[in-house]
């Protein structure tokens, strides 16, 4: 899911894209999404776009003598699971555009898409950021970190920290990767209370004999959770590309999988919280852990050998099947010259053998002539040892 650092690259993806670009004509939705129509025609306007936590603006604006006459219009997007921004021809359109905006002639007709595979993205009119959300972590640190140390009597921190952090209204733009890299480096149990982890950012202050540089030095080598809230989706967004995305396929996302350290990574151990989203941590999951629910484990992928590795190394010589358990209850007839191939694990070695009926001690079977299969009386007790069982 886009978070915070997507949502601000995406911002610089729409600027660098249409830097020098001259839109026209109407704004085209999509006649499967439900969000609302964009009321907006000019023969020439150009689009700019900013980020604030986890939205994104878009601003439409006409420029001098374009047709009709017409004010400046602003849409939020909110980017759901799977929503982007992309820039394609106008007759090659990507699957899943559900907003489109087109460049005026002349020249190659190119559209900006909203493309959103899941369909959970949203857009609004008017330009206003969603009310309710807290300061952008990103853009808007001191506001971010005065809005959580204030509300700390707020019931969202008697949860676990884990929890709190998907909390918008105080961590806007933080998000499922996010936490799980965040208490990561902290080394901080997910499922603490978040109450308590927060408490002691209150009392912490640096020591007034430290010169300006020094109380940099400190904050730098050993940061807060608030801090790292800032800091760490900055080092998504330097990091370029597109940030969070597939596991394979693009290498857009490349960078970002290999700059992971706990979300997804082999190793790791992940549980569900209440609000069934999957954090991952390494140790202990701490106190507020869900009761019944069983921490799983990321196994790393195999890889397959090369042909060198197999023309080095290879693989071990086939065994016989073994006897299944039907095999054990109706073994095949032996004559004198066949041996038995040795006995289960599991069967008792002292077992009593049964002769055959009809047959004296000692005598062989005559080679090519069938026995009737003997009948057992009801009371008869089993051949088959007690405890066998061939697996």
């Amino acid at each position: 899911m886009p978070e915070g650092p997507e949502l601000h690259l995406a911002s610089h993806f729409v600027n660098e894209a249409c830097r020098g670009l001259v839109f026209g004509g109407c704004v085209e939705k999509s006649s499967v999404s439900r969000n609302p129509e964009v009321p907006f025609e000019s023969s020439a306007y150009c689009i700019a776009a900013s980020a604030r936590g986890k939205e994104l603006r878009l601003t439409l604006s006409p420029l001098p003598g374009a047709q009709p006459p017409q004010e400046p219009l602003a849409l939020v997007f909110r980017f759901g699971m799977s929503g982007s921004f992309q820039l394609a021809p106008g007759d090659a359109l990507p699957p899943h555009a559900h907003l489109r905006f087109y460049t005026a002639p002349p020249g190659p007709r190119l559209a900006l898409c909203f493309v959103d595979i899941r369909r959970f993205g949203r857009w609004d009119l008017g330009g206003k950021w969603q009310p309710g959300r807290g300061p952008c972590v990103l853009l808007e640190y001191e506001l971010f970190r005065e809005n959580v140390l204030r509300n700390l009597a707020d019931k969202a921190f008697d949860r676990p920290i884990c929890e709190a952090l998907l909390d918008q209204r105080f961590f806007n733009g933080i998000g499922n990767y996010l936490r799980a890299e965040i208490l990561f480096r902290l080394r901080i149990p997910p499922f603490e209370k978040a109450r308590t982890v927060l408490e002691a950012l209150q009392q912490r202050r640096p020591s007034p004999e430290l010169t300006l540089s020094q109380k940099i030095r400190a904050k730098l080598q050993n940061p807060d959770l608030l801090e790292l809230c800032h800091s760490v989706p900055k080092e998504v967004v330097q990091l370029g590309g597109k940030g969070y995305g597939p596991e394979s396929g693009e290498e857009d996302f490349a960078a970002f999988r290999a700059w992971l350290r706990c979300y997804g990574v082999p190793g790791m151990s992940s549980l569900q919280d209440r609000q069934g989203r999957t954090i991952w941590f390494q140790g202990d999951p701490g106190p507020l852990a869900p009761k019944g629910r069983k921490s799983r484990q990321k196994k790393s992928k195999a890889t397959r050998p090369s042909p060198e590795d197999r023309a080095e190394n290879p693989p071990p010589p086939i065994k016989a099947p073994s006897r299944t358990r039907r095999a054990w209850r109706d073994p095949p007839e032996k004559t004198a010259t066949q041996q038995p191939e040795g006995t289960s694990p599991q069967q008792d070695p002292e077992a009593p053998t049964v002769p055959e009926k009809g047959r004296r001690k000692g005598q062989r079977a005559t080679p090519g002539r069938r026995r009737r299969p003997r009948k057992i009386k009801a009371d008869a007790p089993s051949l088959e040892p007690e405890g066998t069982s061939a697996s």
